[in-house]
């Protein structure tokens, strides 16, 4: 028996597994490759270069794979790639990347997007992550793993918010979030680190102690960005006999180190 819907569109060019289900009235386009064990809701689209892994689970009413909304676009083959076991749910628009970047638009895996998402052109997001309903990011935005996106927030492009991070709900974000730190309001500022979190996915006291500390050194001590880079790698130096303390604090100081549109502070 049939997987597809009799009134679904499915392109005869398109891939799909054949455990793929296809809810009614669905339209899949001609370049669209789609993975064993995903379903596809009612009323949605998928179209453009895009691929889905294996077993996502994409809710009515989402469009995926459309045309970057960017005006220099004049129709090049760019791409979407979405990993596995993501939940897509419903009326999110995922587009597809531009030229002007490497033309690629990434979903890593096990991600949770919530309703009414908007995910533009060029975004790279990890794996894990959670956006709440109506969580806006522009073009080029980097989300990293484990990163959480609260509900009506919106996120200048070419910002990034990195791993273990959290923005609260409603909050405008118009430059990087460093790696745990738990960012709201409009325009977001720093509020400590996501220590809730952190404990929740087994890091160490010893860990979120350091971090916590590396915190200080960056937001509280009266540094400049510049001394406070400096200190945060003398940090690294004095914990390198705990490896994973070490690593967690050579990554915060590796993201801030590595911003071109500055941090939140």
């Amino acid at each position: 028996m049939s997987r597809i819907h009799a009134t679904a569109i499915v392109d005869s060019k398109a891939q799909l597994a054949s455990d793929v289900e296809v809810g009614p009235y669905s339209v899949i386009g001609p370049h669209v490759q789609i993975g064993a064990g995903s379903k596809i809701g009612s009323h949605t689209v998928i179209e453009g270069h895009t691929t889905l892994g294996i077993e996502n689970t994409i809710a009515h009413f989402a469009a995926i794979g459309g045309a970057p909304q960017d005006m220099k676009y004049r129709g090049e083959p760019t791409r979407l790639q979405i990993g596995d076991r993501n939940t897509i749910r419903e009326f999110t628009t995922i587009h597809t990347g531009t030229a002007q970047d490497d033309g690629i638009t990434q979903l890593g895996n096990d991600n949770w997007i919530m309703a009414y998402v908007h995910i533009a052109h060029d975004c790279k997001i990890g794996n894990n992550t959670i956006f709440s309903s109506n969580a806006q990011i522009a073009g080029h935005v980097h989300v990293h793993d484990w990163a959480i996106m609260g509900g009506m927030s919106g996120v200048h492009q070419f910002v990034r918010i990195g791993q273990h991070a959290m923005l609260g709900g409603a909050s405008a974000l118009v430059q990087d979030i460093p790696p745990f730190v738990i960012a709201a309001g409009d325009k977001a500022s720093p509020h400590g680190i996501n220590v809730e979190g952190l404990k929740r996915r087994g890091f160490s006291p010893e860990t979120i102690a350091a971090l916590r500390q590396a915190y200080k050194v960056l937001y509280k001590d009266g540094l400049s960005f510049e001394e406070a880079k400096v200190a945060l790698q003398k940090m690294v130096h004095e914990n390198s006999s705990d490896a994973a303390t070490a690593q967690k604090l050579t990554e915060f100081h590796d993201f801030i180190a590595a911003s071109t549109r500055g941090i939140i502070r």
